[in-house]
């Protein structure tokens, strides 16, 4: 049986394989999208967000996680709504769909480092009620962006951005 029909997939950044469950979206700025809710009972459906382990490994160790959003708030697409810092970056959180907050993980405020321990079940960081679903990947896709941004972050890593 191959990782897809055992519901991961995997992408090898370098030595390291990065694991990704089959059961849920994707968007290109390294988030994975769950729907959470019965999408026969709304308009608009609920999805949780979380880092996948291409972005967990790329900022290796997260320690602090701040927010400037508020559950109930409206985000517009790639609105500014957080902030996260690792031991190799610290970077800021844009949303990765327009919708409205519904919650976020207050777990992470008090203990960041459970994104790097489950990012895929504990680790999810908001959940937010969508109003367009065209920024959500299926897992072939962000499987086939992942071989784009591997280049532009090995690149990065090296410090060969421009070449």
């Amino acid at each position: 049986m191959n990782e897809r029909e055992s519901g991961w997939f995997t992408f090898a950044m370098g030595e390291y394989e990065a694991r990704f469950p089959t059961d849920r979206h994707y968007i290109t700025n390294h988030m994975w999208a769950r729907c959470v809710d019965d999408p026969s009972s709304a308009k608009t459906e609920i999805f949780q967000f979380g880092l996948t382990a291409y972005a967990v490994r790329l900022l290796q160790d997260v320690y602090f996680l701040d927010w400037i959003v508020e559950p109930g708030q409206q985000i517009k697409l790639r609105q500014h709504i957080g902030s996260i810092e690792s031991k190799k970056a610290e970077s800021d959180l844009y949303a990765p769909s327009a919708g409205s907050l519904v919650q976020i993980n207050e777990s992470l405020l008090a203990d960041p480092s459970i994104i790097n321990a489950s990012p895929y079940e504990d680790g999810w960081m908001f959940s937010m009620r969508l109003d367009d679903r065209s920024s959500l990947l299926e897992p072939h896709q962000y499987s086939e962006h992942l071989d784009t941004a591997w280049v532009v972050a090995q690149r990065t890593i090296k410090g060969q951005v421009n070449e």
